[in-house]
Formats: structure tokens, sequence, C-alpha cells
């Protein structure tokens, strides 16, 4: 079963259910594949869905941050909410000697020796750990390796 079918399946469940507030998240992620399907004229996959689900994760992650800020609770729990929905879509996460791993043979495979192949590490590493991974701890790993070397 792909991704998509999937989040359909869990649509449907959530409706039969009466349960609104996950129904709620649900078109929330499926209204933004429909979205990129009618804006690139695409049958999306499972990587498209993937990077959309978690380009929604960060937006969550700032607003909880602006809700905390701003003392509204009721806000913070609804995007909590949201946050926990989405993640069940997610591939299992990487531990961080797996991480580490994998930044590793990057940094090997590109020959890199100094922060100027930052870049060309990323790359790699961004094809392997997209969606298993926060990428903003895996780049701040990265610089703290090539830095160090």
């Amino acid at each position: 079963m792909s991704l998509k079918e999937k989040i359909t399946a869990d649509m449907q469940n959530a409706m039969r259910s009466k349960d609104s507030e996950k129904l709620n998240a649900i078109r929330l992620l499926q209204s933004s594949i429909k979205q990129k399907e009618v804006d690139d004229r695409i049958e999306i996959d499972d990587k498209s869905i993937l990077n959309i689900i978690e380009k929604m994760l960060k937006q969550r992650g700032d607003s909880i941050e602006a809700f905390k800020k701003a003392n509204r609770n009721d806000l913070v729990l609804k995007e909590e909410f949201e946050v926990k929905i989405l993640q069940t879509y997610m591939p299992e996460p990487l531990s961080l000697e797996e991480v580490e791993k994998e930044i590793d043979e990057a940094i090997k495979a590109s020959d890199a020796k100094s922060m100027k192949d930052m870049g060309s590490v990323m790359n790699l590493v961004k094809t392997k750990l997209s969606g298993r991974a926060n990428m903003a701890e895996v780049s701040q790993k990265i610089k703290e390796k090539l830095s160090s070397t």
C-alpha cells in the first residue's frame, strides 16, 4: 500500500469513527498533496509526500514556538496533535549512531577536507537521511566534523 493510499484509508477511518481532530489533520495533509499534484500536474509519489510532510512538520514546529511565546496553549495543543498525526506517516527515525555513520561515509565518499566541502557532503547525506533524521541537526554534526579536521 502506497503512502497516499494509507493516508486516504486513515481519512476514511477517521470519518467513520467521527474523530474530527484527526480528520482535520489528515485533510490538511491531503490538501497539501493535492495542491502539489495540481501545481506540478503530476501524480505524486511517496518520496514527494514525505517531503510535504517534512515541510508541514517544520511549519508546525515553528508555529508551536510562536504560540508558546504568545501563551496560546490551546493552539499549541492543536499543533502538537497535528504533529503527532503527521509523524505516523514518517519512516522510523535513525539512531544517533546510524546518522553519525552515514555522515562519516559521506565525508569519505566526497573526500571532504574542510568547510568548503560542506555542500557536497550535505547532498550525499540528504538523499539517504531525508525523512529519517532532523536535517538541521545533521547539518550541525557535519559542520562539527568538518571544522575539527
